[in-house]
């Protein structure tokens, strides 16, 4: 990577390690991950529940409980200067919120139910000194409307608990979206919502990506909407990245056997009338260190060099990355 190229960059993760140190061990959640991200691009995250996609963006946030995490290794460079690894908590309140904003996964505990609505919403404008007050109200009405919250004049007074579970994710949308941050983490954030609202969402996101050069994670199960919305990809699997690469080349060379059994297991790409594909075996026990390949056990190709030492991460083609070295 040049120097301009690293200029450009709004995040650099490299050689990130997380753990959790339990009693029945310590849980190896994130195992060395490193990639970037640039102005206006989107990231795309994707594999199974407990591959270590949550816990790498909580790491970057600043989110991971201690005890019991431990941040062991790594640095991730944003803006070209803060390390949001090493920084003091004064430095990172000053980005998280403001530059960085996320929205979570579970909006059913992330809104507080002792709170109105409009109070969560205008709490980081009024943080971070970018409103007055009325100011604030106003456009927390008018994101409650893009985000697609009917009568959001009148429903913005409302407390949690008088909203559905998609209304409560929508208003989560939108605290996040208010400060127009630099980079955005959506942690499958369009789960609760159906189809239309989904792209309605994608599309405030695309526009204000236009407007603002605004860089997104987008952690997900859904490849359909990998496939729409990401520019590139990277599949993680135990902890660690199996394969990374531009969005149409993923989907078009796939080269790990993991991300082949994800798009296996797509069910609108099964033949009707036939039994549903899924992935055999479970995931592994970060909890115990593998020796070599942790997916090898569920591999259909797997060979017996696989279990004896782990496969690194080479390029295999134009800004395309596999740590499977027998595809």
């Amino acid at each position: 990577m040049s120097a301009l190229q690293k200029i450009e960059m709004l995040l650099e993760v490299k050689n990130l390690k997380t753990s959790f140190h339990t009693r029945n061990g310590i849980v190896r959640a994130v195992n060395d991950v490193s990639f970037a991200i640039a102005h206006g691009e989107t990231l795309g995250i994707v594999g199974e529940s407990g591959s270590g996609k949550s816990v790498t963006c909580y790491s970057l946030m600043g989110l991971v409980p201690q005890p019991p995490g431990r941040i062991e290794g790594g640095t991730a460079i944003f803006a070209g200067k803060t390390d949001l690894l090493n920084c003091s908590p004064k430095e990172l309140n000053a980005i998280r919120g403001r530059r960085m904003a996320m929205i979570f996964q579970d909006p059913m505990t992330s809104l507080n139910p002792f709170m109105r609505i409009e109070d969560q919403i205008v709490e980081p404008l009024l943080i971070h000194g970018l409103a007055s007050r009325a100011e604030a109200v106003r456009q927390a009405v008018q994101m409650l409307e893009h985000v697609g919250v009917p009568d959001a004049a009148k429903r913005i007074r409302s407390y949690p608990h008088e909203f559905s579970g998609g209304m409560r994710q929508r208003v989560m949308i939108a605290m996040a979206l208010i400060t127009k941050p630099d980079l955005l983490i959506a942690d499958e954030p369009t789960t609760a919502l159906d189809v239309t609202v989904q792209a309605q969402i994608l599309e405030l996101i695309k526009r204000l990506q236009a407007e603002t050069g605004m860089a997104v994670i987008w952690i997900t199960h859904d490849l359909g909407v990998v496939a729409g919305f990401c520019r590139r990809v990277q599949v993680m699997y135990a902890g660690r990245i199996v394969e990374t690469a531009p969005t149409e080349k993923l989907f078009a060379n796939t080269r790990h056997p993991y991300t082949r059994a994800l798009q296996k297991s797509i069910p609108a790409l099964q033949p009707k009338g036939t039994e549903l594909y899924t992935i055999p075996g479970m995931p592994p026990d970060l909890s115990r260190p593998t020796g070599g390949c942790a997916f090898a056990p569920r591999c259909e190709i797997a060979r017996p060099e696989c279990s004896a030492k782990l496969p690194e991460l080479l390029e295999v083609g134009l800004q395309h990355c596999s740590r499977c070295p027998f595809t």
